[in-house]
């Protein structure tokens, strides 16, 4: 808990540093890339640095942890940091990485603040960063225990035991020891990290959901290729390095460099809720492994199950995802595709987006949403509206988490 006197100094400093917290995240970064060239190139997502989107999500954290330190709400804490402790884990952060980042982001803070940054208002600072950093270590090293691993010995080589194109764009990959061992089990929901080394030498990481059923002893991850998308500003989206690499390098035989599964997006074991999944695109991969999950357990609570995509074609594990829900005793689907093609609307089949006007939602129902950031702000403010209580919604983000959303 921050002390009293430190939270008086972050109450009346919070709205200056608030103002220049993307200005400080900017340099931040620029100043640790230049002490260490090797974590650009090796450990973060180069693609969201060029963009921005990393940033973003570093200030929102700091930001949003602060704030809270000022109106306490433990539920929020762990929900941020639990996602933010997650991600760290799937890529090996230790300990001592805080102690690098805290030198630089500290330094990035007095250069934009200048005479601002008193040795109060430092202090009062410093005991923010490390209340989050402590907590983040300690929750790593919970995850790490769980797992059976020491902290940030996550890496493994598995080989691919199987290729198959699951879309036009999308291709799975089954992956087995190298040995013939089972791989260690996982929560359905959960994702691992893949490294490729791509060939002007860095080594970019990527977050993977696994889509298999969680009970047997291979992993199965779905990757899709990603093309360049026009913005609204006329700039062109670059496309997915690492997918592209995954989608036209890796086939059958071929090793992969993974992570022990890791994510927070995941189905309790003692919980018979109803059940809502929803996906849009290539977000329904954590959905399959938790209908393989569901379908396994033979669980009988109704289960709701909402696709969005763009078209018949481009809906990744199509014929899968049906017969899984099929499987079900209380099992329903509905899917929207902004392009039916030659096919007509109906049998749980609509053109356009996702709409839950006409869905049935049992009471207290669980959602889990994972897909573009749109689809998913779009459904939780409609789930809001059907009285889907807001701990009841749990999301999962491509990329860097820059959506918060406020309880309620």
């Amino acid at each position: 808990m921050l002390s009293s006197a430190s939270k008086e100094t972050i109450r009346a400093t919070l709205p200056a540093v608030g103002a220049a917290i993307g200005e400080i995240t900017n340099l931040f970064y620029r100043k640790l890339f230049a002490a260490h060239p090797e974590l650009e190139r090796d450990l973060f997502n180069r693609g969201n640095q060029s963009q921005g989107a990393q940033q973003q999500a570093l200030a929102g954290a700091v930001a949003a942890f602060a704030t809270l330190q000022l109106d306490p709400d433990p539920a929020r804490v762990q929900t941020i940091l639990s996602r933010i402790a997650n991600k760290h884990a799937s890529l090996g952060v230790t300990a001592d990485q805080y102690a690098v980042v805290h030198e630089h982001l500290f330094a990035a803070i007095v250069e934009v603040l200048g005479e601002a940054v008193t040795p109060e208002v430092a202090a009062a600072w410093d005991e923010v960063y490390w209340l989050m950093a402590e907590t983040l270590i300690a929750m790593e090293k919970g995850l790490y225990d769980a797992a059976g691993v020491a902290s940030g010995q996550v890496w493994r080589t598995v080989q691919v035991r199987e290729r198959r194109h699951e879309s036009a764009d999308s291709v799975s990959f089954v992956l087995t020891s190298t040995d013939g061992s089972a791989l260690p089990r996982f929560v359905p929901g959960q994702y691992l990290s893949v490294a490729a080394h791509l060939p002007d030498g860095a080594r970019q990481i990527r977050q993977y959901s696994l889509c298999s059923a969680p009970l047997l002893g291979d992993w199965r991850i779905t990757v899709k290729r990603i093309q360049p998308t026009p913005l609204e500003d006329g700039s062109i989206a670059p496309a997915g390095e690492v997918s592209n690499f995954l989608f036209h390098n890796v086939f059958e035989g071929d090793l992969l460099e993974v992570t022990t599964p890791f994510g927070d997006l995941v189905l309790p074991d003692d919980d018979r809720a109803p059940l809502l999944l929803a996906s849009a695109g290539i977000g329904l991969t954590p959905m399959i492994g938790m209908l393989h999950h569901l379908v396994a357990t033979e669980d009988p609570r109704p289960v709701a199950v909402l696709h969005a995509d763009r078209s018949p074609s481009a809906h990744a594990h199509r014929a899968e995802l049906s017969a899984l829900v099929d499987r079900l005793p209380s099992g329903v689907m509905y899917r929207w595709y902004e392009d039916l093609g030659g096919r007509t609307a109906g049998a749980g089949i609509a053109g356009g987006r996702a709409d839950l006007t006409a869905i049935t939602l049992q009471p207290g129902t669980r959602a889990y949403l994972c897909g573009p950031l749109p689809f998913m702000i779009g459904l939780r403010e409609a789930l809001l509206d059907r009285e889907v209580a807001a701990e009841n919604i749990h999301y999962e983000v491509f990329g860097p988490d820059n959506w918060s959303p406020s309880p309620a």
